[in-house]
């Protein structure tokens, strides 16, 4: 028989062990993970506070103010970058004017106004089918080290040349509508709400594989997975003012620099950095978005 100083103990080592399991977190797991995995990071970044952005391998310019809701105009002029927009790995840019000077940038005082692109930027390595070369331009003065990524090598593919269409109308509900068509056929599940930075565009659903064509004529200025949010993205600019973007797809079909006429078919539609199949589609002007429905045509 056990002294009562024993039953004591035992009574409690008994009330410890069932406080213990009492706090324990018991976590499910399958196949080897937890059961909830974190929310997808919203698409599109805020400008860091210093108002700087330090260049990594594969970005662009087009990329880099598609990300902040920046007019790539504008983040060019504050860095002193004229046409092609050649940027090197480990260079910090501005972001707003007022952040101060640029590591690797030149004056922007008296550049030249931005051309249309005419080609492949060249800062990032080949993301989807290659595409012409540029010309590496000529790093400015003061410019870091890093030598600029060299440009697409030529397509095995070559998309047909396009025939230069003339410049949109400055506002969009004036004639445009004329310029644009659908970039996929399906039902529309999702509107555009200003001011919400997760409904920037139009959801369209679709099937896996379906053909994702371009909104208009224009030049493929950003093609590559790079932008959280956006799964596999395709940017065409369509003149100074007017971007269009392709989220989501299965497959990219062009390539950075590519020429594309309006209904040519550019990705396969899909559900990369989404949980369906669907096109995420957006339209910027001046590197702000606008309501896709105020460019494209009555269905």
């Amino acid at each position: 028989m056990k002294s009562p100083a024993a039953r004591i103990l035992l009574a409690v080592l008994v009330v410890t062990v069932v406080a213990a399991c009492g706090n324990a977190r018991v976590v499910k797991r399958e196949g080897g993970r937890p059961s909830s995995a974190p929310a997808a990071a919203p698409a599109g970044s805020a400008i860091p506070r210093d108002g700087r952005y330090e260049v990594r391998q594969g970005d662009t310019l087009y990329g880099i103010a598609f990300r902040h809701g920046l007019d790539y105009r504008e983040v060019a002029r504050w860095n002193g970058i004229a046409p092609p927009y050649t940027i090197y790995p480990g260079q910090r840019l501005r972001l707003r004017s007022d952040a101060g000077p640029a590591a690797g940038g030149t004056s922007v005082t008296g550049m030249p106004a931005p051309r249309p692109a005419t080609g492949t930027v060249a800062t990032a390595p080949p993301r989807g089918p290659a595409t012409p070369a540029t010309t590496p331009a000529t790093r400015p003065p003061g410019a870091p080290t890093n030598p600029p990524v060299a440009a697409n090598p030529p397509a095995t593919t070559p998309v047909p040349p396009a025939t230069p269409s003339p410049p949109l109308p400055s506002t969009p509900a004036t004639g445009v509508q004329g310029a644009w068509r659908w970039p996929a056929n399906g039902q529309v599940i999702g509107r555009f709400v200003a001011g919400d930075p997760k409904r920037q565009g139009l959801d369209i659903a679709g099937n896996a594989g379906d053909p994702v064509l371009a909104a208009a004529d224009g030049v493929v200025v950003y093609s590559g997975a790079g932008l959280v949010g956006y799964g596999e993205l395709i940017i065409v600019k369509h003149s100074d003012e007017w971007l269009s973007a392709y989220a989501h797809n299965r497959r990219r079909l062009v390539g950075e620099g590519a020429q594309v006429r309006a209904g040519q078919q550019i990705a396969e539609l899909g559900r990369t950095g989404t949980s369906r199949d669907m096109l995420h589609f957006e339209v910027r002007r001046n590197g702000k978005p606008v309501d896709p429905l105020q460019v494209l045509p009555p269905r």
